[in-house]
């Protein structure tokens, strides 16, 4: 694999560049945001290690940056504040695993093969369409009354999750397992600013909402 670590701690970064060379992967450094942003942008890497305070460009804007740019590349965060909120505001920014320092090796090359591995709406089929809104997992690309709607990674994720359920009620939970990894309730509205920003995306233009909120139950995406 390719991986860039983007870490401004030279012992830190070695000592995992070190550990991933051996272990058969390609390497490449970036001692701030900036640098990393250059580097991630080239969409050649496939798993981003990113710490959280590197200079120039911090991690948390170097991520929502990426995302922004529609970069799905997956990305291990790397930090010394663990507490759940600080985790949370990882996840939202966009990171897909978060590692609190100090960690052991084989912890986070453990992590990165998940990542890498991870299947990628693996078991779904090329395209999903529920009522007027079609979803395509090979070019990543939503449309709805064959207008295309503009999603961020996270987004994309949260609408699929809804779509594998058409005319079935998905609770909080089940969003916060299956789109956020999240086994545990991180008391914050994640779920619902999601859904807030896929909902104004998805019914711009349109008079109905292309998702129904079940009061004390969950979600699900209005079908024909």
């Amino acid at each position: 694999m390719r991986i860039l670590i983007v870490e401004d701690d030279a012992e830190t970064c070695a000592f995992i560049a070190r550990g991933l060379t051996e272990n058969g992967h390609v390497v490449v450094t970036a001692g701030d945001g900036r640098d990393g942003l250059f580097h991630a942008t080239d969409g050649s890497f496939d798993v981003l290690i990113i710490d959280r305070m590197v200079p120039a460009l911090d991690g948390l804007s170097l991520v929502k940056m990426l995302r922004t740019g529609q970069c799905a590349t997956p990305v291990l965060m790397l930090t010394a504040m663990g507490g759940i909120d600080d985790r949370v505001e990882g996840l939202e920014a966009g990171a897909d695993d978060y590692l609190v320092k100090p960690f052991a090796f084989s912890e986070l090359a453990a992590r990165v093969q998940a990542l890498a591995r991870r299947p990628v709406l693996q078991a779904d089929p090329a395209r999903m369409t529920v009522g007027d809104i079609e979803l395509d997992f090979a070019r990543r690309t939503v449309r709805r009354g064959g207008r295309k709607v503009l999603l961020q990674p996270r987004e994309f994720l949260l609408l699929a999750e809804l779509m594998r359920n058409p005319g079935r009620i998905v609770t909080r939970t089940m969003l916060l397992e299956r789109v956020w990894d999240l086994d545990f309730e991180p008391k914050t509205n994640i779920v619902e600013t999601h859904l807030s920003r896929l909902r104004a995306k998805l019914n711009a233009g349109f008079e109905e909402d292309a998702i129904e909120t079940v009061r004390g139950a969950g979600y699900r995406v209005r079908g024909n």
